[in-house]
C-alpha cells in the first residue's frame, strides 16, 4: 500500500493510477499519482525508501498521473523490460561517474520538472539540473499553473532524456507550446529542442526568445531506437480540439502525426499525418512500438501506432512508409461551423479496429424505455460515420473522444510477430456551443473546473458519453474486446468480449458485455497475455495464441495500468497497479499487488 489518496482541496477533481512499475535488479520502483517515488524489495514488496517531489498542483490542472520513470545506469548495460510501458533504459556513458547517482531515476512531474535521484537511495543526484532539478517551464512564456504537465515516463538513451508534454485541453486558445526536448542525461543541460513552430525549428533561441505557443503537444511515451539514431514522437492536437480556426499552417501539417526525429541534434527526418485536420480529439494516444518483422523472407524495422479512431498503422522506422497499406477515403466536409475545414479525405490503415458505423438498429438499452430514449436521441442527432463535422447541433462521435485506442497501447511479441489490442467501442455527444465573449464560463457555470470552455475562440464545447438514462451506452455491446492479430500481414486471428458488467452502478450483475479498459496488455515469453484495465476490477490471463481466458483475479481497486513481469531467483512475478481511475469510474485505492505460480517441488 503507497499510502497515496487525494490529500489536499486544491488536488484536482480527477485522480487516475496508470504508472508500470519498473524493476532493476532486486528492486522495483514505481510512481504514485503525487509523482512519489518509491522503491519496493522485488520478492517481498517491503519499502526501500520513498521519494516525495511536493508537486503544486491545482485545479487548472486536468487530473493526477505518473505512468511510469525512466532510468539510466553509467555502469552496467540496463535491463530488457518486459513491459511496454516503461521508458527506454541506458548504458555506457563514456564520462567518469561519481559512486553517486551511478544508477539514476528519472522523474517528470505533473508540476514541470524533471528530475533524478539516486536509484540506491532516492536522493537528488546533485549534479543534474539545479540540485537534481531541471525547469521544463524555461523558455515557455507565460504559462498558468497547471497548464503544462508531464504524465509520461521521460525517453532515456545513453546520453539523452527526450521529454514531450501534456497541455490541458479544450481549456483555451493560449496554450503552451508543445516543444520537444532532449537534455544532457549526466548534466540535465538542453542537449536540442524541436519547435514546429520556428523557420528553422532546431535553431538555438535569441536571448529573451520563447518557444511557439500552441503547437501539437506529444503526452504519450516516446520510443527510441538508438542504433537507427531517431526518436519517435506521438503528436497530438492543437487545443481547442473541435475547431482548427485558430491553427498555424504548421500545426496542421503535424497536428496527429507521428514523427522521427534525429537523436544527434533533433532534426526531423520524417513524418506520417495519422488524421487530417483533426476535430475529434484524436491524437495519437500511445507510445509507438517497435518491432523488426519478417515479411516475405525480408526483416523490416516496423513501427506499430494504435490511434484513437482504431487504426493500427505498421510503418518502416527507417521512412516513415507503410508496410500495411494505407489508403486515403473520402470523408465528409459539410455542416461544420462557419470558417472551419474539414478535410475530404482521411487515412484508413488495412489493419483496423474502427468499428463499423451505427445505424439505429444498433440502438440498444436496459429497458425498451431507454432503448426508445437512444433511438430518438440517435435519430436527432448529426451522424456521418467515423468523421461527422461538428455544429452547434449534437452529433454522434464514434468512435468518440477516449478512443478506440488510448495511452496503454498495444502489445507485441517480437518472436511470434503478433500484435495483443484491446479495443474500445464508446460512442459520444460532441456540440459546439457559442461564446458570447473571450472569458465568460458558457458550459461549466458555477464548477471548480473549467474545461471545455475553449476560453478565446468562437465557440465552447459538450462532450459527454452517449449514454441512456439508465447509464449503459446507448449503442449495443461489446464495449471492449481483447483481440490477437498476425503483423506479417495484418489480420486479426481472434478476438473476444473482455469484461463483464460486475462494478457498474445500477447494473452490477457480472454479465459478459465487453466493457470499456484502459491501459495496456502484457505479453510474456510463455505466450500469456495479462490485462487489468477493464472498468470491472479484475486481472486477467489470456492464451495467446487463441485467447481463451486462463485465470482471473479480482483486484482491491480499479486496474487502469498496464501490469509487468519479472523474475527474482527464477520466481516469475506479475505486479500491477491498483489504484483506480477518475475517467473510468472505478474504485480508487493505493495497492500494488505481485501474482506468482506457486513453487514447483
Amino acid at each position: 500500500h503507497t499510502g497515496e489518496k487525494k490529500t489536499g482541496p486544491n488536488d484536482p477533481k480527477e485522480s487516475t493510477s496508470e504508472d508500470t512499475p519498473l524493476k532493476v535488479g532486486d528492486t522495483l520502483y514505481l510512481c504514485t499519482t503525487h509523482d512519489r517515488i518509491v522503491a519496493l524489495n522485488a520478492a517481498t514488496g517491503k519499502k526501500l525508501w520513498e521519494y516525495d517531489p511536493h508537486i503544486k498542483v491545482g485545479h487548472d490542472n486536468q487530473h493526477l498521473t505518473c505512468r511510469g520513470l525512466g532510468y539510466h545506469s553509467a555502469t552496467v548495460p540496463a535491463p530488457v523490460m518486459a513491459s511496454a510501458m516503461p521508458a527506454a533504459a541506458s548504458s555506457s556513458a563514456t564520462a567518469p561517474v561519481a559512486a553517486q547517482c551511478a544508477q539514476r531515476l528519472v522523474l517528470a512531474t505533473i508540476d514541470a520538472r524533471l528530475i533524478e535521484v539516486d536509484a540506491k537511495t532516492g536522493k537528488p543526484c546533485a549534479g543534474f539540473g539545479r540540485d537534481g532539478e531541471v525547469n521544463l517551464l524555461t523558455n515557455m512564456g507565460k504559462v498558468k499553473p497547471g497548464y503544462y504537465m508531464e504524465t509520461s515516463p521521460p525517453t532515456v538513451t545513453r546520453k539523452l532524456i527526450v521529454v514531450g508534454a501534456s497541455i490541458n485541453d479544450n481549456n483555451s486558445v493560449h496554450n503552451p507550446s508543445g516543444v520537444i526536448r532532449a537534455f544532457d542525461v549526466m548534466t540535465g543541460a538542453l542537449a536540442w529542442h524541436w519547435d514546429l513552430g520556428k523557420p528553422d525549428p532546431n535553431a538555438p533561441l535569441q536571448p529573451g526568445e520563447t518557444y511557439t505557443p500552441n503547437t501539437p503537444p506529444a503526452w504519450p511515451p516516446l520510443s527510441v531506437d538508438e542504433s537507427l539514431g531517431m526518436v519517435y514522437v506521438p503528436l497530438g492536437n492543437v487545443s481547442p480540439d473541435q475547431l482548427d480556426i485558430h491553427r498555424s499552417a504548421a500545426s496542421e501539417k503535424y497536428g496527429s502525426a507521428i514523427v522521427a526525429l534525429s537523436l544527434t541534434d533533433g532534426h526531423l527526418v520524417w513524418y506520417f499525418q495519422a488524421v487530417h485536420h483533426d476535430h475529434w480529439d484524436r491524437d495519437n494516444p500511445a507510445q509507438p512500438t517497435l518491432v523488426d518483422l519478417t515479411i516475405h523472407g525480408t526483416t523490416e524495422p516496423a513501427l506499430v501506432q494504435p490511434t484513437k479512431q482504431g487504426d493500427v498503422y505498421v510503418l518502416n522506422r527507417r521512412t516513415g512508409k507503410p508496410i500495411l497499406p494505407v489508403t486515403e477515403i473520402r470523408t465528409p466536409t459539410q455542416g461544420g461551423v462557419p470558417g472551419d475545414r474539414y478535410s475530404p479525405v482521411q487515412p484508413e490503415s488495412s489493419l483496423s479496429f474502427m468499428p463499423r458505423p451505427l445505424t439505429g438498429a444498433d440502438m440498444w438499452g436496459a429497458s425498451p424505455f431507454d432503448q426508445l430514449w437512444c433511438r430518438i436521441r440517435f435519430k436527432k442527432a448529426t451522424y456521418e460515420g467515423p468523421y461527422t463535422p461538428l455544429s452547434t447541433h449534437p452529433a454522434i462521435a464514434y468512435p468518440g473522444q477516449l478512443g478506440v485506442f488510448d495511452w496503454g497501447g498495444v502489445a507485441v511479441d517480437p518472436v511470434r510477430q503478433v500484435m495483443i489490442a484491446t479495443p474500445v467501442h464508446m460512442a459520444y455527444i460532441f456540440q459546439l456551443t457559442p461564446r458570447p465573449n473571450p472569458t465568460a464560463n458558457v458550459v461549466t457555470k458555477g464548477k471548480q473546473e473549467h474545461f471545455n470552455e475553449n476560453y478565446g475562440a468562437p465557440y465552447a464545447a459538450i462532450l459527454k458519453p452517449f449514454l441512456s438514462p439508465l447509464g449503459p451506452p446507448c449503442q449495443q455491446p461489446p464495449w471492449g474486446a481483447i483481440a490477437g492479430v498476425d503483423l506479417r500481414d495484418g489480420k486479426i486471428a481472434w478476438q473476444h468480449r473482455n469484461g463483464t458488467t460486475r462494478d457498474r452502478g445500477k447494473i452490477p450483475i457480472p454479465f459478459e458485455m465487453g466493457v470499456p479498459g484502459f491501459g495496456g496488455p502484457l505479453i510474456t515469453a510463455g505466450g500469456v497475455v495479462f490485462y487489468s484495465g477493464t472498468i470491472d476490477g479484475a486481472i486477467r490471463a489470456y492464451d495467446e495464441t487463441t485467447g481463451q481466458q486462463l485465470w482471473q483475479a479480482n483486484l482491491p481497486a480499479g486496474g487502469q495500468a498496464t501490469p509487468m513481469t519479472y523474475s527474482v531467483d527464477g520466481k516469475q512475478y506479475v505486479v500491477v497497479m491498483a489504484g483506480g481511475h477518475g475517467s473510468a469510474g472505478t474504485r480508487l485505492g493505493d495497492s500494488v499487488v505481485a501474482y506468482s505460480l506457486p513453487a514447483r517441488h
